[in-house]
């Protein structure tokens, strides 16, 4: 984490140090929020449009801050306490973590897409922590507060910063990528991901590709070869492109592929005796191994080192994740978001696992579709394969249009669409049984991880 002298501090975010007499000789970290202050943090307030975290400047003192940034118009200063003066506590933030960032050795790698940043972050940082010092976005501190934050907990020691990059709106990728000016970037995929702001795949994948705006001199970009709305972009690029999915015009794509119960199987073309494995479900997972294979490679990583770098990963929670639950039935956790792209890619998972009695999927509403949400919707419950699985749960106001679509496949008594949770959850109980599967996914609003809950 950063280290530095209130000096220091002030200097790169172009603020004025005062009340220094008794303050320690430097600063240890940072930190927003006064419930997670550590002895020796900066306190940052910031201001947003229904708290002002200048009302707690000296409560993040009392638990051990020492001392605060202050934003020059808020009143009543406290007079006793080490404080920088600057313009804007959230610009003071980003301009402290690029500057910290850059006084750094560390190299960066920037993840954005439509689905998988998460998993293929997880990814990328295993695989690179065979052969260097990482670290990574946790959690989902990948906004214009959280990849900041992720930047001041990197240890100066770092060697390689693997750091997702997410958005709500145009520019905000943009912001990202110039803060943290990466070295090789990644865009995992385009797909319906906030249509309702950005209006179409095409304003997504405009948007995505911000990632370049800050992407070094000759840097690596790594890209979904088999999307048009990306290769398109890149037929005159400046940057060194690398792509990867399951054509063979890519740069790396798979050759072989066995879906088992512990996790996917699959070599890729270059590498025809190594056989890899990725101790997570989906075939469509094996694109953001590619992803991270083509990162590890322009970093030097061996081959051996990469295949047991994707035998170690540790995939963030609700992403495909396997569980097994009570009185033998298996659930798939995928209940940390959904759109229609992964969405598919979950139930075509779950269609071709094998070994199974019954197999049972539970969807929620997919969230910022925009103007054609039912239609995505019924698609998605009208593509269910009614030979594959045997019973559509569905949960949300948008979820009865994935059930509407089902029953063109399906008979009434395989489908059912629930309102209230809780419902779904005692109907649901009813029909599984020992040596079943069920998989959870919706956007994270719906929070259907209380259905994995239940289960488990």
């Amino acid at each position: 984490m950063i280290k530095r002298s209130f000096n220091d501090i002030a200097t790169w975010v172009n603020g004025e140090a005062v009340g220094l007499d008794n303050a320690p000789v430097e600063v240890a970290g940072v930190s927003t929020d006064t419930r997670t202050i550590r002895d020796g943090n900066l306190y940052i307030p910031l201001v947003g449009e229904n708290f002002n975290g200048h009302d707690f400047v000296k409560a993040a003192v009392e638990n051990g801050a020492s001392g605060a940034l202050w934003q020059k118009k808020q009143p009543n200063p406290p007079a006793d306490i080490p404080l920088i003066y600057v313009e804007d506590t959230l610009l003071a933030l980003q301009d402290l973590a690029k500057n910290y960032l850059a006084s750094l050795p560390a190299k960066v790698v920037g993840i954005t897409g439509s689905n998988g940043k998460t998993t293929t972050k997880d990814m990328v940082t295993s695989v690179l922590a065979t052969t260097y010092k990482v670290q990574k976005t946790e959690g989902n501190y990948n906004n214009h507060i959280g990849m900041p934050l992720t930047i001041l907990r990197l240890e100066e020691d770092t060697e390689m910063a693997v750091l997702e990059m997410g958005m709500s709106g145009r520019g905000e990728i943009e912001l990202l990528s110039m803060l943290a000016k990466p070295e090789a970037a990644i865009i995992t995929n385009i797909g319906e991901s906030h249509l309702q702001d950005l209006g179409s795949r095409e304003g997504i994948s405009e948007a995505k590709f911000e990632i370049t705006a800050g992407l070094r001199e000759n840097g690596t970009f790594v890209i979904h070869g088999d999307e048009p709305l990306l290769t398109d972009k890149v037929t005159d690029s400046p940057f060194h492109v690398i792509t990867f999915g399951n054509s063979k015009t890519n740069d790396f794509y798979p050759v072989q592929i066995k879906q088992k119960s512990d996790g996917t199987y699959f070599t890729i073309n270059g590498e025809d005796e190594t056989e890899f494995f990725i101790p997570v479900l989906g075939k469509h997972n094996i694109n953001n191994a590619l992803a991270a294979v083509a990162i590890a490679k322009q970093f030097g990583v061996s081959t051996p080192n990469i295949k047991k770098g994707l035998e170690m990963i540790k995939i963030t929670g609700m992403r495909t994740e396997l569980i097994q639950g009570k009185d033998g039935v298996a659930v798939i956790n995928d209940a940390y978001n959904a759109s229609p792209t992964s969405m598919r890619a979950a139930i075509e998972l779950l269609q071709d696992l094998k070994d199974y009695k019954k197999k049972i999927v539970v969807l929620g509403d997919m969230l910022e579709l925009g103007e054609n949400e039912e239609t995505f919707h019924y698609e998605v419950g009208k593509g269910i394969d009614f030979a594959k699985i045997n019973y559509v749960f569905t949960f949300g106001k948008l979820g009865n249009k994935i059930a509407e679509g089902a029953k063109v496949n399906f008979s009434e008594n395989q489908v059912f669409a629930y309102d209230d949770k809780q419902a779904l959850i005692v109907k649901l109980k009813e029909t599984v049984g020992e040596g079943d599967i069920v998989l959870v996914k919706g956007s994270r609003g719906m929070k259907l991880e209380e259905v994995v809950t239940a289960l488990t």
